[in-house]
């Protein structure tokens, strides 16, 4: 029976590196994805477009491709990852630049578009914001990027084509391992119910790399994981009936266990019985993991529903921006000296009118993660020390500016002993979102050959 192994080299746009070139040559991998695109991602990386037109893809691209693209030649790998962000052609033109310059040939590299629809944007000013009371029209001046979620549909076609390396734009997080699967197995998108829901919770657990292997499981004592410093990243195993095994090198810091896989498959969707995504509605509620040996997990009875008729829009907008500022106090009466601290603040913010939309004062250490209805449960009667930091959220950069020099003016206006003072001033890039019909996406698929 066929079988096929998938690994997953970044579980977002920043991630570490080492546990994917460790996948490459110890894995025995077929396939591996590189999933680093989140919701705020693509408009970040249109924003660098718009400053220089070769740029917008993630910013670790280059870095990961010079690690990688000799262990994919010699390996046999291929490689699938939405590291194009919101410049897929350029991304590969760079990759393939990359391969030249390291004496890797005999690649092909495709680069996926068709998500980006900004030129017709304006069709759908009146449709709702699904996290907005309003229009989408009624944001049009501060909207930097439109990106459609693709599903696998490129990523097959490019692998039918010989590709080597794929890399996308905006897909759904499962498409990067939908397509492998779709064109190893040849399963039908539209009929083969149970094996598409095992391809998506194949695509669900490897998205987030170390999540499923003891990242962000950890809890000393309770949920103990060996290793961290070394945590591996997961692999599948997967036959052509869809079923499969969630595992990790040999010898890799972390596990795979039951709990690790619960928790993943519960991250990020709304109904376990209803995930929506472009190739499939997804139906999770009647999966079971059951532990097959060390590090080795069999995960079954996932299905789906067919494919929703609409596709989500991801919309990246200038939102406002936040000024903060922080300052340390400690010792005895350091809690109090931190409350004066944000007294004199806030009534410095009214003497000299700075308009804010959102005000907010944290004392990291004893609420800034609960606020005071659950942290005065907790508060003990002395603190050793306590970081105050004050934080607002304003139209424009000139009123934020405001709110973080106040903070910085405590050195020497306010209550003694304040050390450590910092100030911030961002422009957040905020994400919403509407529905369009998918007949209205063109996806086209481009090639680069070294």
């Amino acid at each position: 029976m066929k079988k096929i192994r998938i690994g997953s080299g970044a579980g977002y746009a920043g991630d570490r590196i080492e546990p994917a070139v460790e996948l490459m040559e110890k894995g025995n991998l077929d396939y591996i994805i590189f999933e680093c695109l989140a919701e705020r991602t693509i408009a970040i990386g249109q924003q660098d477009k718009m400053k220089d037109p070769t740029k917008g893809y993630n910013q670790l691209l280059e870095a990961r491709m010079r690690k990688i693209l000799k262990l994919a030649k010699d390996n046999h790998i291929k490689v699938i990852t939405n590291m194009g962000a919101a410049n897929p052609v350029a991304a590969a033109e760079k990759t393939a630049e990359i391969a030249k310059e390291l004496g890797v040939s005999g690649l092909k590299i495709a680069y996926v578009t068709g998500d980006d629809i900004t030129p017709q944007i304006e069709k759908y000013y009146d449709n709702d914001v699904l996290e907005l009371d309003c229009k989408l029209g009624d944001i049009k001046e501060s909207i930097l990027s439109t990106n459609v979620y693709l599903g696998a549909e490129g990523i097959i076609e490019a692998l039918e084509n010989g590709a080597d390396i794929v890399i996308t734009g905006r897909v759904s997080d499962p498409a990067l391992s939908i397509g492998p699967l779709v064109h190893e197995f040849g399963w039908n998108i539209k009929d083969d119910a149970d094996k598409m829901g095992q391809a998506t919770l194949v695509g669900h657990l490897l998205e987030c790399a170390g999540q499923v292997t003891g990242g962000y499981y950890a809890d000393p004592g309770y949920k103990d994981v060996p290793d961290l410093d070394r945590l591996g990243f997961p692999l599948i195993e997967i036959d052509e009936t869809g079923k499969f095994v969630v595992t990790k090198v040999e010898g890799s810091g972390g596990l795979v266990c039951e709990d690790t896989c619960k928790e993943q498959m519960i991250y990020e969707i709304h109904n376990p019985e209803k995930y929506l995504t472009p190739d499939t509605v997804a139906d999770f509620s009647h999966v079971t993991f059951t532990q097959v040996g060390k590090d080795r997990v069999e995960a079954a009875h996932a299905t789906s529903h067919g494919k929703p008729e609409t596709l989500k829009v991801s919309v990246g907008y200038k939102d406002c921006f936040i000024g903060e500022g922080e300052i340390s106090y400690g010792g005895m009466n350091c809690m109090n000296r931190a409350k004066l601290a944000a007294d004199i603040v806030e009534k410095r913010l009214k003497l000299v009118g700075v308009e804010m939309e959102e005000f907010r004062i944290d004392y990291i250490g004893y609420n800034s993660l609960y606020k005071s209805e659950i942290s005065d449960q907790y508060a003990p009667d002395v603190f050793p020390e306590i970081r105050l930091r004050v934080s607002g959220r304003t139209k424009d950069k000139a009123n934020a500016t405001l709110i973080a020099n106040e903070v910085e003016a405590l050195y020497t206006n306010g209550p003694a002993g304040g050390a450590g003072a910092t100030k911030k001033v961002s422009e957040i890039v905020s994400i919403c979102s509407i529905f369009v019909p998918r007949d209205i996406i063109k996806i086209e698929v481009g090639y680069k050959e070294v």
